[in-house]
Protein backbone atom coordinates (compact mmCIF):
# COMPACT_ATOMS: atom_id res chain seq x y z
CA UNK A 1 0.00 0.00 0.00
CA UNK A 2 1.03 3.18 -1.12
CA UNK A 3 2.28 5.53 1.74
CA UNK A 4 -0.32 8.33 2.53
CA UNK A 5 0.94 11.76 1.69
CA UNK A 6 -0.34 14.99 2.63
CA UNK A 7 0.93 18.76 2.85
CA UNK A 8 0.88 21.13 5.84
CA UNK A 9 -2.15 22.94 5.16
CA UNK A 10 -3.57 19.74 4.95
CA UNK A 11 -2.55 18.38 8.54
CA UNK A 12 -3.21 21.79 10.30
CA UNK A 13 -6.72 21.13 8.55
CA UNK A 14 -6.95 17.75 10.69
CA UNK A 15 -5.86 18.79 13.67
CA UNK A 16 -8.33 21.89 13.70
CA UNK A 17 -11.54 19.55 12.90
CA UNK A 18 -10.09 16.98 15.29
CA UNK A 19 -10.02 19.14 17.75
CA UNK A 20 -13.34 20.65 17.34
CA UNK A 21 -15.22 17.25 16.98
CA UNK A 22 -13.57 16.54 20.10
CA UNK A 23 -13.95 19.40 21.55
CA UNK A 24 -18.13 19.38 20.90
CA UNK A 25 -18.34 15.71 21.98
CA UNK A 26 -16.74 17.21 25.44
CA UNK A 27 -18.91 19.70 25.64
CA UNK A 28 -21.80 17.77 24.89
CA UNK A 29 -20.91 15.03 27.64
CA UNK A 30 -20.37 17.46 30.39
CA UNK A 31 -23.51 19.39 29.72
CA UNK A 32 -25.68 15.86 29.57
CA UNK A 33 -24.21 14.95 32.82
CA UNK A 34 -24.37 18.09 34.29
CA UNK A 35 -28.31 18.01 33.32
CA UNK A 36 -28.88 14.50 34.85
CA UNK A 37 -26.88 15.39 38.14
CA UNK A 38 -29.40 18.69 38.97
CA UNK A 39 -32.30 16.67 38.06
CA UNK A 40 -31.11 13.27 39.98
CA UNK A 41 -30.77 15.75 42.98
CA UNK A 42 -34.11 17.25 42.35
CA UNK A 43 -35.52 13.59 42.08
CA UNK A 44 -34.03 12.83 45.16
CA UNK A 45 -34.63 15.53 47.62
CA UNK A 46 -38.61 15.21 46.40
CA UNK A 47 -38.13 11.32 47.06
CA UNK A 48 -36.83 12.27 50.70
CA UNK A 49 -39.80 14.56 51.39
CA UNK A 50 -42.62 12.01 50.40
CA UNK A 51 -39.92 9.33 52.53
CA UNK A 52 -37.25 10.12 54.37
CA UNK A 53 -37.42 8.73 57.80
CA UNK A 54 -36.68 12.02 59.24
CA UNK A 55 -38.14 14.48 57.30
CA UNK A 56 -40.53 16.00 60.22
CA UNK A 57 -37.31 17.11 61.66
CA UNK A 58 -37.19 19.82 59.15
CA UNK A 59 -39.72 20.92 57.91
CA UNK A 60 -39.44 24.67 56.11
CA UNK A 61 -36.21 24.45 57.36
CA UNK A 62 -34.96 21.37 55.17
CA UNK A 63 -33.28 23.14 51.66
CA UNK A 64 -31.60 24.96 54.19
CA UNK A 65 -30.34 22.50 56.57
CA UNK A 66 -29.06 20.33 53.76
CA UNK A 67 -28.02 23.42 52.11
CA UNK A 68 -25.56 23.49 55.09
CA UNK A 69 -24.54 19.67 55.06
CA UNK A 70 -23.78 19.82 51.58
CA UNK A 71 -21.50 22.90 51.57
CA UNK A 72 -18.98 21.48 54.24
CA UNK A 73 -19.53 18.29 51.57
CA UNK A 74 -17.89 20.85 49.26
CA UNK A 75 -20.44 19.97 46.91
CA UNK A 76 -20.92 22.56 44.55
CA UNK A 77 -24.09 24.61 42.76
CA UNK A 78 -26.04 23.55 46.18
CA UNK A 79 -27.62 26.53 48.09
CA UNK A 80 -31.27 26.64 49.34
CA UNK A 81 -32.51 28.20 46.40
CA UNK A 82 -29.98 26.00 43.59
CA UNK A 83 -31.85 23.25 45.45
CA UNK A 84 -35.24 24.26 44.72
CA UNK A 85 -34.74 25.00 41.16
CA UNK A 86 -33.42 21.12 40.93
CA UNK A 87 -36.47 19.82 42.52
CA UNK A 88 -38.48 22.48 39.63
CA UNK A 89 -36.65 20.98 37.25
CA UNK A 90 -37.70 17.76 38.26
CA UNK A 91 -41.14 18.31 38.99
CA UNK A 92 -41.48 20.08 35.37
CA UNK A 93 -39.37 17.38 33.65
CA UNK A 94 -40.57 14.11 34.76
CA UNK A 95 -40.00 12.70 31.08
CA UNK A 96 -36.30 13.12 31.39
CA UNK A 97 -36.21 9.65 33.78
CA UNK A 98 -36.82 8.15 30.13
CA UNK A 99 -32.96 9.08 29.45
CA UNK A 100 -31.23 8.12 32.82
CA UNK A 101 -28.98 5.23 31.50
CA UNK A 102 -28.07 2.47 33.84
CA UNK A 103 -24.61 4.16 34.63
CA UNK A 104 -26.86 6.84 36.48
CA UNK A 105 -29.36 4.74 38.36
CA UNK A 106 -26.04 2.57 39.47
CA UNK A 107 -25.12 6.22 41.85
CA UNK A 108 -28.18 5.93 43.52
CA UNK A 109 -28.71 3.56 46.21
CA UNK A 110 -31.30 0.65 45.78
CA UNK A 111 -34.27 1.66 46.97
CA UNK A 112 -34.25 5.28 45.49
CA UNK A 113 -33.17 3.13 41.95
CA UNK A 114 -36.34 1.17 42.74
CA UNK A 115 -38.10 4.90 42.94
CA UNK A 116 -36.96 5.93 39.69
CA UNK A 117 -38.45 3.25 37.34
CA UNK A 118 -42.10 4.96 39.01
CA UNK A 119 -41.62 7.98 38.09
CA UNK A 120 -44.50 9.30 36.05
CA UNK A 121 -43.20 10.26 32.40
CA UNK A 122 -46.93 12.06 30.97
CA UNK A 123 -45.89 14.83 28.90
CA UNK A 124 -48.01 16.85 26.33
CA UNK A 125 -48.39 15.09 23.17
CA UNK A 126 -46.81 17.84 20.84
CA UNK A 127 -43.42 17.56 23.17
CA UNK A 128 -40.49 16.85 21.67
CA UNK A 129 -38.64 13.24 22.77
CA UNK A 130 -36.42 13.71 26.41
CA UNK A 131 -33.96 12.58 24.44
CA UNK A 132 -33.91 15.16 22.13
CA UNK A 133 -33.87 18.00 24.54
CA UNK A 134 -31.01 16.66 26.99
CA UNK A 135 -28.72 16.40 23.68
CA UNK A 136 -29.67 19.91 22.57
CA UNK A 137 -30.47 22.15 25.79
CA UNK A 138 -27.88 22.75 28.50
CA UNK A 139 -29.03 23.09 31.63
CA UNK A 140 -28.37 26.87 31.91
CA UNK A 141 -31.06 26.49 29.00
CA UNK A 142 -33.88 24.23 31.12
CA UNK A 143 -33.28 26.83 34.13
CA UNK A 144 -34.98 29.16 31.80
CA UNK A 145 -37.76 27.22 30.51
CA UNK A 146 -38.87 25.94 33.87
CA UNK A 147 -39.69 29.46 34.97
CA UNK A 148 -42.05 29.41 32.26
CA UNK A 149 -45.29 29.69 33.24
CA UNK A 150 -47.03 27.87 30.71
CA UNK A 151 -46.38 24.61 29.11
CA UNK A 152 -47.41 25.32 25.61
CA UNK A 153 -44.80 28.79 25.47
CA UNK A 154 -42.39 26.15 27.01
CA UNK A 155 -42.92 23.38 24.31
CA UNK A 156 -42.89 26.43 21.50
CA UNK A 157 -39.06 27.87 22.99
CA UNK A 158 -38.07 24.15 23.34
CA UNK A 159 -38.34 23.84 19.92
CA UNK A 160 -36.97 27.16 18.59
CA UNK A 161 -33.99 26.86 20.56
CA UNK A 162 -33.40 23.29 19.24
CA UNK A 163 -34.54 24.37 15.90
CA UNK A 164 -31.91 27.51 15.71
CA UNK A 165 -28.63 25.79 17.78
CA UNK A 166 -29.62 28.99 19.76
CA UNK A 167 -27.44 30.08 22.54
CA UNK A 168 -28.14 30.70 26.38
CA UNK A 169 -28.30 34.29 25.97
CA UNK A 170 -30.73 34.59 22.84
CA UNK A 171 -32.81 32.24 24.68
CA UNK A 172 -33.20 34.49 27.12
CA UNK A 173 -33.54 37.42 24.67
CA UNK A 174 -35.74 35.59 23.11
CA UNK A 175 -37.78 35.20 26.14
CA UNK A 176 -37.12 38.77 27.46
CA UNK A 177 -38.71 40.07 24.23
CA UNK A 178 -42.01 37.88 23.96
CA UNK A 179 -41.28 36.16 20.84
CA UNK A 180 -44.00 33.62 21.88
CA UNK A 181 -46.88 36.00 22.36
CA UNK A 182 -45.72 38.37 19.26
CA UNK A 183 -45.62 34.81 17.30
CA UNK A 184 -49.06 34.30 18.61
CA UNK A 185 -50.42 37.17 17.63
CA UNK A 186 -48.51 37.30 13.72
CA UNK A 187 -50.46 36.44 10.56
CA UNK A 188 -47.34 34.86 9.14
CA UNK A 189 -45.79 32.86 12.15
CA UNK A 190 -43.49 30.48 9.60
CA UNK A 191 -42.16 34.28 8.46
CA UNK A 192 -41.97 35.59 12.12
CA UNK A 193 -39.67 32.14 12.81
CA UNK A 194 -37.34 32.51 10.04
CA UNK A 195 -36.68 36.30 9.97
CA UNK A 196 -35.82 35.49 14.37
CA UNK A 197 -33.55 32.52 13.44
CA UNK A 198 -31.95 34.48 10.83
CA UNK A 199 -30.67 37.17 13.41
CA UNK A 200 -30.23 35.24 16.30
CA UNK A 201 -27.04 34.26 18.08
CA UNK A 202 -26.16 30.40 17.51
CA UNK A 203 -24.17 28.63 20.31
CA UNK A 204 -20.41 27.65 19.43
CA UNK A 205 -19.46 24.06 19.88
CA UNK A 206 -16.73 24.12 22.43
CA UNK A 207 -17.03 23.72 25.94
CA UNK A 208 -17.76 27.16 27.12
CA UNK A 209 -15.78 27.42 30.50
CA UNK A 210 -17.18 30.67 31.62
CA UNK A 211 -20.83 28.96 32.07
CA UNK A 212 -20.62 28.71 35.95
CA UNK A 213 -22.82 25.84 36.13
CA UNK A 214 -20.31 24.44 33.70
CA UNK A 215 -16.66 25.35 35.34
CA UNK A 216 -18.28 24.87 39.06
CA UNK A 217 -19.96 21.75 38.27
CA UNK A 218 -15.93 20.58 36.83
CA UNK A 219 -14.25 21.93 40.68
CA UNK A 220 -12.49 24.79 38.37
CA UNK A 221 -11.76 28.31 40.11
CA UNK A 222 -9.12 30.03 38.22
CA UNK A 223 -8.88 33.61 39.02
CA UNK A 224 -10.08 34.78 35.34
CA UNK A 225 -13.77 32.91 35.92
CA UNK A 226 -15.90 34.48 38.42
CA UNK A 227 -19.60 32.69 38.45
CA UNK A 228 -22.82 34.37 38.03
CA UNK A 229 -23.99 32.92 41.82
CA UNK A 230 -20.73 33.37 43.11
CA UNK A 231 -20.77 37.68 41.75
CA UNK A 232 -24.82 37.49 42.89
CA UNK A 233 -24.17 36.13 46.45
CA UNK A 234 -21.40 38.84 47.03
CA UNK A 235 -23.63 41.50 45.83
CA UNK A 236 -25.92 40.84 48.27
CA UNK A 237 -23.97 40.75 51.34
CA UNK A 238 -21.97 44.06 49.89
CA UNK A 239 -25.85 45.78 50.04
CA UNK A 240 -26.77 44.22 53.34
CA UNK A 241 -24.08 45.35 54.85
CA UNK A 242 -24.41 48.38 52.79
CA UNK A 243 -27.75 49.41 54.52
CA UNK A 244 -27.31 48.03 57.52
CA UNK A 245 -24.15 50.49 58.10
CA UNK A 246 -26.59 53.81 57.14
CA UNK A 247 -28.34 54.14 59.93
CA UNK A 248 -31.85 54.58 59.04
CA UNK A 249 -33.87 51.91 61.09
CA UNK A 250 -32.60 48.88 58.93
CA UNK A 251 -33.03 45.77 60.56
CA UNK A 252 -31.86 42.77 58.98
CA UNK A 253 -34.40 39.71 58.80
CA UNK A 254 -34.04 37.33 56.17
CA UNK A 255 -31.84 36.45 53.06
CA UNK A 256 -33.67 34.30 50.65
CA UNK A 257 -36.55 34.20 52.17
CA UNK A 258 -39.40 32.18 50.47
CA UNK A 259 -42.79 32.88 49.76
CA UNK A 260 -45.72 31.40 48.12
CA UNK A 261 -47.38 33.31 45.11
CA UNK A 262 -50.24 31.30 43.32
CA UNK A 263 -48.89 27.83 44.36
CA UNK A 264 -45.42 29.09 42.88
CA UNK A 265 -42.64 29.88 45.38
CA UNK A 266 -40.39 32.57 44.83
CA UNK A 267 -37.14 33.84 46.82
CA UNK A 268 -36.87 37.60 47.98
CA UNK A 269 -32.95 38.35 48.35
CA UNK A 270 -32.95 40.60 51.41
CA UNK A 271 -35.65 41.47 53.91
CA UNK A 272 -35.41 44.34 56.50
CA UNK A 273 -37.30 45.62 59.06
CA UNK A 274 -36.98 49.24 58.87
CA UNK A 275 -37.98 51.23 62.77
CA UNK A 276 -37.88 54.31 61.54
CA UNK A 277 -40.19 53.53 58.55
CA UNK A 278 -41.97 50.71 60.36
CA UNK A 279 -42.20 48.73 57.59
CA UNK A 280 -40.95 45.84 55.47
CA UNK A 281 -37.97 46.93 52.87
CA UNK A 282 -37.16 44.38 49.79
CA UNK A 283 -34.32 44.33 47.69
CA UNK A 284 -34.17 42.28 45.18
CA UNK A 285 -30.54 42.43 42.73
CA UNK A 286 -30.58 40.81 39.20
CA UNK A 287 -27.65 40.48 37.25
CA UNK A 288 -28.94 42.03 34.13
CA UNK A 289 -29.96 45.15 32.73
CA UNK A 290 -33.97 46.41 34.02
CA UNK A 291 -36.72 45.06 32.64
CA UNK A 292 -40.57 45.77 33.22
CA UNK A 293 -40.51 41.99 34.39
CA UNK A 294 -38.10 42.54 37.20
CA UNK A 295 -40.46 45.26 38.67
CA UNK A 296 -43.57 43.54 38.21
CA UNK A 297 -41.94 40.71 40.16
CA UNK A 298 -40.83 42.95 42.97
CA UNK A 299 -44.29 44.61 43.17
CA UNK A 300 -45.59 41.60 43.21
CA UNK A 301 -43.58 40.32 46.09
CA UNK A 302 -44.44 43.87 48.00
CA UNK A 303 -47.87 43.24 47.32
CA UNK A 304 -47.64 39.87 48.91
CA UNK A 305 -45.74 41.23 52.09
CA UNK A 306 -48.75 43.75 52.37
CA UNK A 307 -51.43 41.36 52.77
CA UNK A 308 -49.38 38.25 54.69
CA UNK A 309 -46.99 39.90 56.61
CA UNK A 310 -47.90 43.36 57.71
CA UNK A 311 -49.17 43.71 61.60
CA UNK A 312 -50.75 46.24 63.10
CA UNK A 313 -49.04 49.67 63.07
CA UNK A 314 -47.02 48.68 60.53
CA UNK A 315 -46.87 50.50 57.23
CA UNK A 316 -46.74 49.38 53.76
CA UNK A 317 -43.89 47.79 52.70
CA UNK A 318 -41.52 48.63 49.61
CA UNK A 319 -39.47 47.10 47.72
CA UNK A 320 -35.80 47.83 46.18
CA UNK A 321 -34.55 47.00 43.11
CA UNK A 322 -31.22 47.04 41.38
CA UNK A 323 -30.19 45.68 38.35
CA UNK A 324 -26.94 45.70 36.79
CA UNK A 325 -24.72 44.79 34.13
CA UNK A 326 -20.80 44.76 34.15
CA UNK A 327 -20.69 48.77 33.86
CA UNK A 328 -23.56 50.33 35.17
CA UNK A 329 -26.24 50.04 38.24
CA UNK A 330 -29.70 51.27 38.10
CA UNK A 331 -32.03 51.20 41.43
CA UNK A 332 -36.21 51.41 41.47
CA UNK A 333 -38.37 51.36 43.75
CA UNK A 334 -41.40 49.47 43.77
CA UNK A 335 -44.30 50.83 45.87
CA UNK A 336 -47.43 48.23 45.78
CA UNK A 337 -50.64 50.27 46.37
CA UNK A 338 -49.60 53.96 47.98
CA UNK A 339 -51.85 56.37 46.60
CA UNK A 340 -50.60 59.26 49.12
CA UNK A 341 -47.61 61.05 47.75
CA UNK A 342 -46.77 62.51 51.00
CA UNK A 343 -46.37 59.19 52.84
CA UNK A 344 -44.41 58.12 49.36
CA UNK A 345 -41.97 61.05 49.73
CA UNK A 346 -41.39 60.27 53.46
CA UNK A 347 -40.51 56.73 52.59
CA UNK A 348 -38.20 58.34 49.72
CA UNK A 349 -36.60 60.46 51.82
CA UNK A 350 -36.03 58.22 54.60
CA UNK A 351 -34.65 55.56 52.40
CA UNK A 352 -30.79 55.79 50.70
CA UNK A 353 -30.62 57.71 47.58
CA UNK A 354 -30.87 55.89 44.23
CA UNK A 355 -27.74 57.55 43.08
CA UNK A 356 -25.98 56.80 46.32
CA UNK A 357 -26.87 52.91 45.92
CA UNK A 358 -26.01 52.38 42.05
CA UNK A 359 -22.64 54.32 42.96
CA UNK A 360 -22.00 51.37 45.75
CA UNK A 361 -22.95 48.95 43.67
CA UNK A 362 -21.09 49.57 40.78
CA UNK A 363 -17.75 49.69 42.63
CA UNK A 364 -18.59 46.57 44.58
CA UNK A 365 -18.80 45.10 40.98
CA UNK A 366 -15.74 47.20 39.87
CA UNK A 367 -13.76 45.74 42.87
CA UNK A 368 -15.06 42.26 42.79
CA UNK A 369 -14.71 41.79 38.86
CA UNK A 370 -10.90 43.66 39.14
CA UNK A 371 -9.97 40.97 41.53
CA UNK A 372 -11.02 37.67 39.83
CA UNK A 373 -9.82 39.08 35.99
CA UNK A 374 -13.25 38.46 34.84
Amino acid sequence: MDNFKFDLTQLADTIQQTHQNLAANASKAVNISLTMRNWLIGFTIAEYELNGADRSNYGDKLLSTLANKLEKLNVNNCNRRQLYDYIKFYRTYPCIVKTVSAQFQNLLPYDLSEQLIKVPTVSAQLRMSPETMINHLSYSMFKLLVNLDDDSKRMFYEAETIKGNWSVRELKRQISTLYYERSGLSLDKNKLSELMQQASEKKGGNLDIRDPYIFEFLGLTPREVMSESHLEDLLISKIEGFLLELGHGFCFEARQKRILIGGEHFFVDLVFYNRVLKCHVLVEIKLDKFTHENIGQLNSYVSWFKKKMMTEGDNPPIGILLCTDKNHALAEFAIAGMDNNLFVSKYLLELPKKEEMQRFIEEQIKQATKNSGF
